[in-house]
């Protein structure tokens, strides 16, 4: 792929009503993405049902929530939780489980160690084929709760698949985070057994789900479109993001991602669907924190362009507020111009252009990316008044509330398979929603 699809203009379009269905494939754990989709389906009045990974026993064996948490789900929610686990990927499938097998890896050795791929194998066909009988028994719950005739909007939001390997914390300690001494190559750890592992769990748990998904509800999916409903499926991708750079939009991303394999992975299942005359579009959205993404340090920095766009897309009061609100997070004596400056600084520097190629993405870090984008995020964060409240939280916030809209109306009549949603898009429809 050379070049981006990016959601150019506002959607306008409408599908669904009350009455329609709402389905989270996933559970929704704390604030992230999925919530803007949610308010989205309760505005529209529509039923609102999800998904569950199942919790572990003592015994690490995979079971359904209990009553209380099952009605914990459900009030966190907003609706009704199908109780059938769907833990996805295969780290903890099989005996000995792969996570088992990498307790053995120390900081000396793990670039040397070697793991039994055959055996890995017969875990990862035991947690597909779980994964794949729970859609099942999902899909068959839930065909029961949606009458003839109605439209269902299926949310994918399934991503990750670290392994819980305390060598890897470590590890990726000096990946996303070492500087100088510290720093470690992305590369050393994607050419290694452990890194090979870990791309198999990410494409398992970030791609292939959808693609189970699309599959397992097809009878559904079947039923509904012959008594004239509609389905669509949505999933949340990243593969860079275009901001301002120069006075212009440009495409520019975190790096390494090293899940942006299974990003494409992700994107390639929704083209495939797509060319069945199935509905399925990924949406590459903007860099924001979250509570998994913290350990990716400098990929918040994107979102400070996000204030330049702002005003950039007809900003009026509401956006200059938005300034007013971010440059109150600072301390006394700093500006947002001085964040920005270091923003503008980073962007127009030799090593992060170096970066701005979408051809290789996703491509290695380097110890000069380090240097430069973790030093500029550990000097941002430090004029900060206080470190748990960030300007790069705030704008995050703003990013999930203009992603529920337009993934919710592009969904009824979507342009494509992937679609960009670039900040300029983001502004525009926050601007709208603040008029």
């Amino acid at each position: 792929m050379a070049q981006t699809s990016a959601l150019r203009q506002l959607p306008q379009s409408t599908l669904f009503r009350p009455g329609d269905v709402f389905v989270l494939f996933g559970e929704l754990f704390g604030r992230g993405y999925a919530n803007g989709l949610i308010n989205e389906a309760r505005k529209a009045g529509m039923d609102i049902i999800g998904m569950t990974v199942g919790r572990r026993d003592e015994n690490n064996q995979l079971r359904p929530l209990n009553q209380e948490e099952l009605a914990a789900a459900e009030a966190n929610l907003g609706g009704r939780v199908i109780n059938v686990p769907l833990m996805a990927g295969f780290d903890q499938d099989g005996s000995p489980t792969p996570t088992e097998l990498l307790a053995s890896l120390t900081l000396k050795s793990w670039q040397d160690d070697k793991l039994d791929w055959e055996h890995i194998e017969q875990c990862r066909q035991i947690g597909v084929q779980r994964f794949k009988d729970g859609v099942a028994q999902a899909m068959a719950q839930l065909d029961g709760m949606i009458a003839d005739g109605r439209n269902v909007f299926f949310a994918h939001t399934m991503a990750g698949g670290i392994p819980k390997a305390k060598v890897f914390l470590a590890i990726a300690n000096r990946v996303y985070k070492g500087r100088g001494e510290r720093f470690l190559s992305t590369q050393a750890l994607l050419d290694s057994d452990l890194g090979k592992l870990i791309l198999q769990n990410f494409d398992e748990v970030t791609a292939n789900t959808f693609q189970h998904l699309i599959d397992g509800s097809a009878a559904l999916r079947g039923r509904l479109e012959a008594a004239g409903g509609q389905v669509r499926y949505t999933a949340y991708g990243y593969h860079g993001t275009e901001i301002l750079i120069d006075g212009d939009y440009q495409w520019q991303t975190y790096t390494n991602y090293t899940q942006g394999y299974a990003k494409m992975r992700l994107e390639n299942v929704a083209r495939a669907a797509w060319e069945q005359g199935v509905k399925a579009t990924v949406f590459n959205c903007p860099e924001i924190r979250t509570n998994s993404s913290d350990i990716f340090v400098g990929v918040e920095l994107p979102l400070l362009a996000l204030l330049r766009a702002l005003k950039r897309e007809d900003g009026g009061a509401w956006a200059d507020a938005q300034w007013q609100a971010c440059a109150a997070l600072l301390q006394d004596g700093h500006t947002l111009e001085e964040v920005l400056g270091k923003i503008d600084a980073l962007n127009s520097g030799e090593v992060m252009r170096g970066f701005r190629n979408f051809e290789a993405w996703p491509m290695p870090n380097s110890p000069e990316l380090a240097e430069v984008m973790i030093g500029t995020s550990d000097a941002i964060v430090d004029l900060h008044q206080d470190k748990k409240a960030l300007i790069t939280d705030h704008l995050s916030s703003l990013v999930i509330d203009a992603t529920g809209p337009l993934m919710f109306h592009e969904a009824a009549a979507p342009a494509g398979p992937v679609l960009w949603l670039n900040h300029d898009i983001i502004a525009r429809q926050l601007n709208r929603m603040h008029d």
